[in-house]
């Protein structure tokens, strides 16, 4: 139990301090490639319409984490933020046999954030950005796929 307190305070802690650089984050982002769609939407709205999305175009949930939510349980109120981890089977293979050391890219990541007046934004790198440092042929054909599969599922979720 002591080990999940923890765990909580560091949460908490966490989140505190992104919340003290999220002005210097609004600044601009550092990598090449990341597309910022606001949506009409609560952020638990798109939080969860993104989770569809995502598995409508055949692509796994790796995972899926939320500060917001971690911090509510503890009492903690902060503005909603959520990232899922999003990739699949097929593309893993391909990446792994373009390039080994490109799996660290995987999964690629979405980022869901709630604006400051109640709605919400989808920050995700493009994945032809994320896996042109490589310098593979075979793995910028598979990202130019991924661009368009994610184009759709960021449509989607906004729309819905």
């Amino acid at each position: 139990m002591r080990h999940f307190r923890s765990l909580g305070l560091f949460a908490v802690l966490m989140c505190m301090a992104l919340l003290a650089l999220s002005a210097r984050a609004d600044q601009g982002y550092p990598h090449a490639g990341v597309q910022v769609v606001d949506a009409r939407k609560s952020f638990k709205d798109l939080f969860n319409y993104l989770d569809m999305a995502i598995r409508k175009h055949r692509m796994g949930v790796v995972g899926r984490a939320s500060a917001s939510m971690g911090a509510a349980r503890l009492g903690v109120e902060i503005p909603g933020n959520g990232v899922y981890g999003v990739f699949r089977n097929d593309f893993a293979v391909r990446m792994l046999r373009a390039s080994v050391p490109a799996g660290i890219e995987a999964p690629l990541r979405i980022y869901v954030t709630e604006n400051a007046d109640g709605t919400s934004r989808l920050t995700y790198r493009k994945p032809s950005a994320v896996f042109k440092p490589y310098g593979s042929a075979d793995l910028d054909g598979m990202a130019a796929e991924l661009d368009e599969i994610f184009a759709k599922i960021i449509a989607d979720a906004v729309a819905n």
